[in-house]
């Protein structure tokens, strides 16, 4: 009798015992397999791929090119800002305690332009690190500094208020609190401002890093695309002996459009960048540098005659006139004659200014500081020699004292800051412009290179059915 027949895998619905059943996934990857081995399957993969390379190429340009173009805006219009103040920030407290021991000189009731001069210093200091706080984006190196001058400035200007209420009644005991005062300035508020300049400046020079970066991703991404239209084209012309094929041409002009957008516009954005920083960023940094250095050697100078050679060096010479004399090495050099060395301030600002505008104001300044120096080596002499009324009308007085000379000096630096800062400007404006709408362009222009590829392909495979 024969044995009876095995049930098949479709009787009753049922499956062979044992079998695996296949996927979804697993099934579509048999059929992708099968039609990469003819020729329209192929040119579907193909078509595919150009597209999503062309749009990868786009996309990582605007990527790029936008993060820079922010970079750029950041170095315009938030980090060199930024800088100025706190440069402006050193300058007020500067000057804030030069006018209080100026103030202090003429003894009794000072002059309202003393008084006002030095409230408006303190004003500005305060309005400028609100600002700073504002804008310092949470950074916590800036942040402790704003925090060390906001709790120290009323405390200084309570010990100058102090000193000059003891001064109006000829308390020799306000000279002591001036003393003080200069001291807290010096030692505690000065270092906190030069500290905030200093990290401002890094940012700047971070920014300007970001900026002026090679979007070498973006420029590989396009090589890759270019590179993969060019050999599409070369299979179609191998297998069809057409020269073009108008989609790909399309496609590939696109891409071409795009790499040379990007290389032109960030040769040219970081030719303005770098001639931002070459002809104002640096000078801007030197001037600064110069008038802090004029203004702390005008407080030494009035500190001078207020501590009458009561603070003293470790050496036994008068500490304020040794720091007036630094401050003049800083400014000019050490040499005598009427040009500033190379390694000075001033003669490193000569020698960053690229005009004729941005020179003279810095020759003004030197002009006046040998000036400066004359007029207090007969203030000085006078004073050595117990002459002090003598001594203090050439330092303070109305014939031609040496704070005419020094208000020269710091006029002529205002104007050469205000040069440097337009020139800045223009030069860093030009170099973000090259960058603007290249990243709208370039995404353009991908989309219309992507749907270039695809109806190139589209009109091949159109002749196999």
């Amino acid at each position: 009798m024969a044995a009876p027949a095995a049930p098949s895998a479709d009787a009753g619905g049922g499956s062979v015992p044992g079998a695996r059943r296949r996927t979804a996934w697993a099934d579509g990857l048999d059929e992708l397999r099968a039609a990469a081995v003819t020729e329209p399957g192929r040119l579907r993969v193909i078509g595919a791929a150009l597209a999503l390379l062309v749009l990868v190429f786009g996309g990582v340009t605007a990527w790029q090119v936008s993060d820079r173009a922010a970079a750029a805006d950041d170095v315009v219009e938030r980090s060199q800002p930024l800088s100025a103040d706190a440069a402006d920030i050193y300058r007020s407290l500067a000057d804030a305690n030069t006018t209080a021991a100026g103030g202090f000189l003429a003894g009794g009731e000072e002059s309202r332009a003393t008084r006002d001069r030095y409230t408006d210093d303190l004003a500005t200091a305060a309005q400028l690190l609100v600002r700073a706080s504002a804008n310092t984006r949470g950074s916590d190196r800036a942040d402790a500094q704003i925090a060390k001058l906001n709790s120290g400035l009323p405390r200084y200007a309570g010990l100058v208020e102090t000193a000059r209420t003891n001064n109006r009644q000829g308390l020799p005991l306000g000279g002591a609190y001036l003393r003080y005062a200069n001291d807290r300035m010096r030692k505690e508020l000065l270092p906190a401002a030069r500290a905030l300049y200093d990290a401002e400046n890094d940012r700047l020079a971070a920014d300007y890093d970001a900026a002026q970066a090679r979007p070498w991703f973006a420029l590989a991404a396009g090589v890759l695309a270019i590179g993969a239209l060019g050999w599409a084209q070369r299979r179609n012309y191998r297998r069809t002996n057409r020269v073009f094929n108008r989609g790909l041409v399309a496609a590939t002009a696109a891409s071409v459009a795009v790499l040379m957008w990007l290389v032109a516009g960030h040769v040219m954005a970081r030719s303005g960048l770098s001639d931002s920083y070459e002809r104002g960023a640096r000078s801007l940094r030197v001037l600064n540098e110069a008038r802090i250095d004029s203004l702390r050697a005008r407080g030494d100078e009035n500190l001078t005659l207020v501590a009458r050679g009561a603070v003293l060096t470790g050496d036994q010479k008068d500490f304020y006139e040794a720091g007036f004399r630094t401050g003049m090495r800083d400014l000019v050099g050490a040499g005598t004659s009427g040009a500033a060395s190379g390694g000075s301030r001033l003669g490193a600002a000569r020698a960053l200014a690229d005009d004729e505008a941005g020179r003279r104001p810095v020759r003004d300044a030197l002009a006046d500081v040998r000036q400066w120096q004359a007029r207090h080596a007969e203030a000085r002499a006078a004073d050595v020699k117990g002459d002090y009324d003598r001594a203090l009308a050439k330092v303070i007085g109305g014939d031609r004292p040496t704070r005419e000379s020094f208000d020269r000096v710091d006029a002529a630096l205002r104007r050469a800051l205000a040069h440097e800062q337009t020139e800045f400007r223009a030069a860093a404006d030009g170099g973000r412009a090259a960058l603007g709408g290249l990243a709208a362009g370039a995404a353009v222009l991908a989309v219309l290179g992507a749907v270039g590829a695809v109806l190139g392909i589209g009109r091949r495979l159109s002749e196999y059915r």
